[in-house]
Order: C-alpha cells, then structure tokens, then sequence
C-alpha cells in the first residue's frame, strides 16, 4: 500500500467524514475549508430534496430537529439506488426501519412521510395507462369498470392528508383514514377519501376481470350483509362516478 494509504482507503475516509463529522476526521491531506465546502455541499442539497419531498412534515419540525433528521439519515442509511429522485423513498425506509424514534417525535411521523412520498411517487412514475382500452363516457353499472394504474389507495390511522402547522393531531382518529391518491393524464394529482366499504370497492375493482359495475356491487352488498341491495346499488353507482371525476376509475372496458 502507498503511503498514506490508498485511493480506496482516502476515499472511505472522505465518505465518513461527510456523513459524520464529529466522529469521522477527514482524509489526513485534505484541507479543512475545502472539506467544509462539500461537508455544506451534500448536506444542504440533501436537505433541501427532502424538505421539497416531504413539505409538511418539514413544516411541523423546527430546524435543528430537521437537521438532526437528516444527520441521523447520512449516517445510518446506506443508499441502495443512483438516483436523486429515489432518495425520498430511501428516507422513508430510514424512518421506517433505522430511525429511533425520540418520545418528542409526532406520533404521525410516518405515516405522514408515507403520504407525501406517495404523491411524488406517483408524480414520477413511468407507469401510465396507454395501453389501456376503454370509453370513458361508458355506463359504470353495465360496463366493466376501468380502473386507472396510476390509482393507488392506502389506509392510516391518523387523517394524514389534513394535517397542517394548524391541525396537529395527538391520537389516531375514531377510524382509519382511506385515501385513493391519483395522478391524472395531465399529470396533475388528485385523491379521494374513502369510507371502509369504498375502500372494499377500490380493492374489488383491482381484482376484477371481467364484472360489471352492478355486480361489483351487489356482490359487496352481500359480502357486508347490506339488506336493501337495490339501494345499496344505487349508492354505489354514486361513489363510481366520483371515482371517475377524479380518474381513479378511467370508464368502462
């Protein structure tokens, strides 16, 4: 080995210092104000990707708990992706299995992270639905419903898409919270919030292959033992048509 070590050995010697400073001394050649340079370099711009990808939850924490955040990520996560716009999905895999939550920590935390990382997961998704066939004008009870692959729902204990710096929630709501998130064709996204039965719906209609609208729902009505199954219809037909408003549901095949 050269003296002074390798490139290998200098350039693990770099990384560490940039993700800990405090633990970590730079390569022993290398000038302090230059290091300071790119110790500010990646983590301002690492911080300023997610404080972009996750804007309330940068919202609800002050800017030393946020830059402990981001800290806590350089070093203890190691990156499995090139690419900057998969970073946010390697920080809420960080919150979700390497973070150690502090008692002062919003009991929201993660599934807030969740949310927000949604809507930029689907914002930059290279699914679309082009291959898809279908009339978008179509009866939703005759026709087989199309459902959009740019439709994805998830459930939450806390009412994740309404927090805000004014609405701090301390406990989870009475029920879980449904939200059907969706990037429509001109890219813009929109979501739905969902009841238990819609969402049992949303999951039906990912399942279905060949049945109409009608008998999505009567087959429902009688999976929750809902009496007036004629209503029960009706009521669906209402709750297919606002998943089309919003194109979670593209028309019928």
């Amino acid at each position: 080995m050269a003296e002074g070590g390798s490139f290998q050995d200098k350039q693990r010697a770099f990384a560490a210092h940039i993700r800990d400073p405090d633990k970590n001394p730079p390569p022993a050649d290398a000038e302090d104000r230059r290091m300071a340079i790119y110790r500010e370099l990646f983590f301002n711009n690492l911080r300023n990707l997610l404080s972009q990808s996750f804007p309330v939850l940068r919202k609800l924490h002050d800017t030393k708990k946020w830059n402990d955040f981001i800290r806590q990520f350089m070093i203890r996560h190691q990156a499995r992706t090139p690419y900057f716009l998969e970073i946010p999905q390697e920080f809420l895999n960080f919150l979700e299995h390497e973070y150690e939550a502090r008692e002062d920590d919003l009991p929201f935390l993660l599934e807030l992270a969740h949310y927000e990382w949604v809507e930029l997961a689907l914002s930059i998704s290279r699914e679309t639905n082009d291959d898809l066939s279908f009339d978008p004008d179509g009866n939703l009870l005759e026709g087989i419903p199309v459902l959009s692959k740019l439709a994805w729902c998830f459930s939450y204990q806390f009412p994740v898409h309404r927090i805000t710096p004014d609405y701090v929630p301390d406990a989870p709501g009475d029920q879980p919270t449904y939200l059907a998130v969706c990037r429509k064709a001109n890219d813009d996204m929109d979501f739905m919030e969902l009841n238990p039965v819609t969402a049992r719906l949303f999951e039906r209609l990912q399942q279905n292959v060949d049945n109409s609208g009608r008998r999505l729902l009567e087959d429902l009505a009688r999976e929750i033992d809902y009496a007036d199954v004629a209503a029960f219809v009706e009521h669906g037909q209402k709750a297919l048509e606002q998943m089309r408003d919003v194109e979670i549901l593209l028309g019928v095949k």
